[in-house]
């Protein structure tokens, strides 16, 4: 019987010399600012993707010129903590080494670069490193960078929850020195052969990518139930006891491919917080050896427990943790946006968190966003936190200093007294130009598209009432459109399918109610619905719930079974 024939990757990555390939090679090359095909997968396991843009493809080809090809970058940031130091370099490294200028927020509270040209990505990568920071494993087939509530209220929680994140983010990283060669110039200590290289990933590294969250009760504002691992705090008092942990959640699928859905995670059960790496490592590994690597649309953990079963795959994972579950404590997840304005956390400390439309800091016309970034990053005292929601908090902020802090994200637009509830707790993915991916419009587009569901909103009296809306350029779903109340999934230029029913806090998916659907269809179904949502809706209902109950669609209970079906 001749062996399963692999996906491309896996060959790639067991010739890659643990992620090496040519990429040296390909860096020094001054023909093309593109590198080869095999090497444009490894980059992605160093952090960054090579793009073009999309805009102005045509206008090249016609030219008899090559795409105008420039990187993506994505920082690795465990619980998107930052200092006031590394935000102006960061800040420093965007406007002098970036054709795009800006930094972007991600929905995994993480900052990422756009329009690297290939001659400027050693010297930014060595820019980041000289701040403690990189960019290893925030993309490719290994656990990605590990989210973490900020929620300012808990602050000690907090504290000990983003202690664990941390220690996942960095006990999780690759062990491979091929970054450190050949961005950092860093010679190699001891050979390949000599050294157990990759004790968690092996020498092919997982079958796909792998996303951890930790959340904080009652806030679930990282949506850990899209993640593959998810851990949810259990707390006595402001102590952190342990955590239900979850797993099997991921956003993406493939339009027209009925094998592939979205799905969110598992609850396995109760876990001591000694144990959170022990088991952490543990789903990981029947991952790697128990995942597909023959199709890679079919690859992610959620196939791979559905596969096996929920009770075969959680006895594995026992097995080798070396601990059982216990049953999961009782917690309640709540809201997923964030607190906006000032909040004072258990400790005194004040927090401010500003609303960053589509996550993207740039100077314009309309406002000075990365002016006032830098500008509050000079006199800042404490940390700055990235949301999942693609925001900034200024935290740990003294209250002496609060008056300084808000008059300058007053006076260069970071502050918004206007923003809706729906706004407020809505996002959007990159898409065009740049993503390779992107069938649609989505985060240029976005803020027009809000401006009209607020007008439909207001119109029939919801203004006051927050509904969680999503939008992106394709069903990858990096802005996690399958758990939105209104989910937006780009599928032609200007056209979009439309989800609805997934419930507030994040525990239950949307479905398809319409495919392949213009603006104004979008916005004559929507004000339809939220005409209905008005006259006859329970008490605090929301609208995912009222489109469930009324059977606009049916609620998606097992996403195998439900999902692309009635």
């Amino acid at each position: 019987m001749s062996e399963p024939k692999l996906a491309i990757n896996e060959y790639l990555k067991a010739d890659s010399d643990y992620l090496r390939g040519t990429i040296k090679q390909g860096l020094s090359s001054q023909l093309t600012g593109a590198f080869s095909d095999g090497d444009q997968q490894l980059i992605k396991f160093h952090g960054f993707y090579q793009q073009d843009d999309r805009d102005l493809r045509l206008e090249r080809k016609a030219q008899k010129l090559e795409p105008l090809y420039s990187f993506m970058l994505r920082a690795r940031v465990a619980g998107g903590v930052c200092t006031p130091a590394q935000w102006l370099a960061v800040d420093r490294i965007a406007s002098e080494l970036t054709q795009s200028g800006s930094i972007r927020l991600t929905t995994r509270q993480t900052f990422q670069y756009h329009g690297i040209p290939k001659r400027n990505l050693k010297t930014l990568i060595q820019g980041l490193d000289r701040q403690a920071l990189d960019s290893i494993a925030a993309c490719g087939d290994v656990n990605r960078n590990v989210m973490c509530n900020p929620n300012p209220l808990q602050s000690r929680l907090h504290q000990q929850a983003y202690y664990w994140a941390k220690q996942l983010s960095d006990e999780l990283l690759p062990h491979t020195q091929a970054y450190a060669e050949i961005w950092l110039d860093k010679e190699l200590l001891v050979s390949n052969q000599d050294v157990n290289v990759e004790p968690v990933y092996g020498s092919t590294y997982l079958p796909r990518k792998f996303k951890m969250a930790v959340a904080v009760p009652p806030d679930n504002d990282v949506d850990v139930y899209t993640n593959d691992l998810g851990f949810i705090a259990v707390a006595d008092n402001d102590r952190l006891v342990g955590f239900n942990l979850v797993a099997g959640g991921g956003m993406g699928t493939t339009h027209g491919d009925s094998r592939t859905y979205p799905r969110l995670a598992d609850d396995f059960g109760f876990i001591e917080a000694e144990d959170t790496l022990a088991f952490a490592k543990a789903v990981m590994t029947v991952q790697r050896d128990w995942g597909n690597r023959e199709d890679r649309k079919l690859s992610r953990l959620k196939y791979t427990i559905d596969k096996y079963g929920f009770d075969t795959f959680k006895a594995e994972v026992e097995r080798r943790a070396g601990k059982a579950f216990t049953p999961a404590r009782e917690v309640t997840l709540g809201d997923r946006g964030d607190r906006y304005g000032w909040v004072e956390g258990v400790d005194g400390q004040w927090h401010l968190t500003l609303f960053i439309e589509g996550g993207r800091i740039i100077d314009n016309d309309q406002a000075h966003l990365m002016t006032g970034m830098r500008e509050i990053a000079r006199c800042h005292q404490g940390d700055f936190r990235m949301t999942a929601n693609q925001n900034i908090m200024i935290a740990g902020v003294a209250s002496q200093d609060k008056p300084r802090i808000e008059q300058l994200a007053r006076v260069h637009g970071l502050w918004r007294d206007e923003l809706s509830l729906s706004r407020a707790r809505s996002i959007a993915c990159v898409a065009l130009p740049t993503c390779p991916l992107a069938m649609a419009e989505a985060e240029r587009y976005f803020p027009e598209f809000m401006d009209k569901i607020d007008g439909l909103q207001q119109a029939h009296g919801l203004a006051a009432l927050p509904i969680v809306v999503r939008m992106t350029g394709c069903p990858n779903g990096c802005a996690r459109p399958f758990a939105a109340e209104i989910g937006l999934v780009g599928k032609a230029p200007g056209r979009y399918n439309l989800y609805l029913g997934a419930n507030f806090s994040g525990t239950r998916l949307n479905k398809l109610y319409q495919e392949n659907i213009d603006e104004t269809q979008i916005l004559t179904i929507i004000d339809g619905l939220f005409a209905a949502y008005a006259a006859n809706a329970d008490a605090n209902e929301g609208f995912g719930d009222f489109c469930v109950r009324s059977r606009v669609v049916n609620a998606v209970v097992d996403a195998a079974r439900d999902f692309h079906h009635e």
